[in-house]
């Protein structure tokens, strides 16, 4: 894993391969692209079921496992390969993995991570009253480590929990974590929002940006479970940890809820989830600005005439002032975007119009 705040052209790269949503760093990605069960109507109908936000109001640890607790579950997954594919959160290299999720609708929808149900054979979700169910991988991205499942379980059992606006959370905002840490169900976390904005990577080469560092303990098995805010609402889904040993240092990592919104939408609606794509490798400027590392062939980037040695400043006349922004102005877009860069190129200005790609399953 690389660590936050370390950039590199090689971490970098995908950044601008990547896309409008974000992913996790170095562990296995979703090998189960299911197809999703509903078609545009059916989703809206989803959307609606979701709980709608209110104003918010802090509530007390103890208020926000009452109120969340039951709509958080434990995944586990029977796999071919006796493998999880190396995600921290995910099991331990046995036929079995395990994960955490939580409800996000009435419908019976699950959020959890890509990489907890990556060559599933068979997934079962149970709640926290020990009811178990078989679920269905609805869809899952690799890109942004994300995906749905889908439960036939009674109404009684459907607790959906509310997502919250991620770009709102501020560096000191006070988080709690639920999920089945080491199979242990229900266990409840808490700390702060310790940075913002960070960047994490997918095994499949690209970046998802804006991800929630936070210090509340994250372990083995909090992986796809939610990551709240003091109303109680979902900012974050718990994805990885900076460690040495594998266990929690204090630094875990969120996978924001912003992107999972986007995502989720995009599987219940059937489609394919796609990813704006630029092409090439970057890293920050001395003094401002993100340098072109390098431009690959066949690319948006090169069609535009870009080269290696550009140093990109401005995104639409928004100032780009390292590569993290570069990164981040681009997965805020779609592929077939039209977008203005500005760049310096040997002393000069330069103007050029991109249209953004579809980014490939892999940098």
């Amino acid at each position: 894993m690389n660590r936050p705040g370390k950039r590199t052209l090689a971490s970098l790269a995908a950044a601008l391969a990547i896309g409008g949503a974000g992913v996790v760093a170095g562990y296995g990605l979703a090998g189960n692209d299911g197809s999703s069960t509903g078609d545009a109507n059916a989703a809206a109908a989803v959307a609606r079921a979701q709980p709608a936000a209110s104003t918010k109001k802090n509530l007390s640890i103890n208020e926000i496992y009452d109120r969340a607790g039951p709509g958080v579950v434990e995944i586990t997954v029977a796999t071919s390969s006796g493998s999880s594919g190396g995600y921290p959160f995910g099991g331990g290299g046995t036929a079995t993995a395990q994960g955490s999720g939580f409800v996000y609708d009435t419908s019976g929808h699950i959020v959890t991570n890509a990489h907890v149900v990556e060559g599933a054979t068979s997934v079962k979700v149970q709640f926290s009253n020990g009811k178990t169910y078989d679920a269905t991988v609805v869809g899952s991205d690799a890109s942004t480590d994300l995906a749905v499942l889908k439960v036939d379980a009674p109404a009684s059992q459907l607790h959906p929990i509310a997502l919250d606006d991620s770009s709102s959370v501020d560096v000191g905002d006070g988080v709690v974590a639920i999920g089945s840490p080491f199979g242990l169900s229900e266990t409840v976390t808490a700390g702060i929002v310790s940075a913002v904005d960070r960047q994490i990577d997918s095994l499949n080469g690209y970046t998802i940006p804006g991800a929630i560092q936070t210090d509340a303990a994250i372990n083995h098995g909090n992986s796809g479970g939610p990551l709240l805010d003091l109303s109680g609402k979902v900012i974050g889904v718990n994805a990885q940890i900076e460690s040495d040993s594998g266990d929690n240092a204090g630094v875990g990592f969120a996978i924001p809820s912003n992107t999972v919104k986007s995502v989720v939408s995009q599987i219940l609606s059937g489609g394919a989830v796609e990813h704006a794509y630029l092409g090439v490798t970057i890293g920050d400027a001395t003094g401002q600005g993100a340098t072109l590392g390098g431009v690959q062939s066949g690319s948006p980037a090169e069609g535009a005439g870009l080269q290696t040695g550009d140093v990109v400043t401005a995104v639409d006349g928004k100032t780009v002032a390292d590569a993290e922004a570069l990164t981040a102005a681009v997965a805020a877009h779609t592929p077939g975007d039209r977008v203005t860069l500005t760049f310096t190129r040997s002393g000069s200005n330069h103007t050029v119009t991109v249209t953004f790609g579809t980014r490939p399953s892999s940098s």
